[in-house]
């Protein structure tokens, strides 16, 4: 299904009445990254998946300016397209901070948030991290860009393990790759991101969830987000890097249903 304004989302129905849960994947924007969680979320919710603009199967044309902000105005058109009031929100890296937008900016429309790997404003190691995936792709484009991904996401022993997937999952994000222009302006919005004097605004009750072994975004800025915020958990998995929803799914979805109940 298609909002409106280009979005493209999917509904997945839970058991009647069931609480509606919209997910937010990270920089790549695709509700599809959530795969792992779909059939512990369905059990006891109603799922709102969606692809960010800019991304995959939704609209290419990106919000001028471009902002964290303008992507949480895009899940209150999902919202309503989906028929959803008020729901738990759940996000991953700069879903999350969608997420906290959200929660900001529109309180009555977010019930309970969970934040993966997340930050209230980026570090220099998040900058640096960044700054080295955009030379990649400005200077040997989106073929280098996607091959490195693998490194900024997921533990060493893991890639190894996996090598022939992630060649298969290459090999699609090329042929659906966005374009350089989409992926520097989606990381930019990222980077100027920072809300952290306006935590304590935050009333919804939140999960702080963190691999303690992410290589992309230190663990302690995880820990600073859940000092700031009104009403957090902080949960610091020990294993799974990056995208530890994918490597250590049983752990994360135990942990998330247990939150969103």
């Amino acid at each position: 299904m298609i909002t409106p304004d280009g979005l493209y989302y999917e509904i997945h129905p839970g058991p009647a009445g069931a609480p509606a849960v919209v997910l937010s994947a990270g920089l790549g924007g695709s509700g599809a990254y959530w795969a792992p969680q779909m059939e512990a979320l369905t059990a006891a919710h109603t799922v709102v998946l969606y692809d960010h603009r800019g991304t995959n199967r939704s609209v290419r044309a990106l919000t001028d300016p471009h902002s964290v902000d303008a992507m949480a105005d895009d899940i209150v058109s999902v919202m309503d397209a989906a028929a959803q009031p008020r729901a738990h929100v759940v996000g991953h890296a700069a879903g999350g901070l969608v997420g906290l937008s959200l929660a900001l900016r529109h309180p009555d429309r977010v019930d309970r948030l969970a934040v993966v790997n997340a930050w209230a404003a980026p570090d220099p190691h998040i900058r640096r991290c960044f700054d080295t995936r955009l030379h990649l792709l400005k200077d040997s484009g989106a073929s280098a860009y996607l091959h490195a991904q693998p490194l900024f996401l997921f533990p060493a022993e893991w890639i190894s393990r996996h090598s022939d997937r992630l060649d298969a999952e290459e090999a699609h994000h090329l042929a659906t790759f966005p374009g350089e222009a989409i992926v520097a302006a989606r990381i930019e919005a990222v980077l100027a991101f920072d809300i952290e004097a306006h935590l304590g605004e935050i009333a919804a009750e939140v999960l702080v969830s963190a691999s303690g072994d992410d290589m992309l975004i230190p663990v302690s800025c995880s820990r600073k987000l859940a000092q700031g915020l009104p009403k957090a958990r902080l949960d610091i998995a020990p294993w799974g890097g990056h995208g530890f929803t994918v490597t250590a799914p049983e752990a994360f979805n135990a942990l998330l249903l247990a939150f969103l109940a």
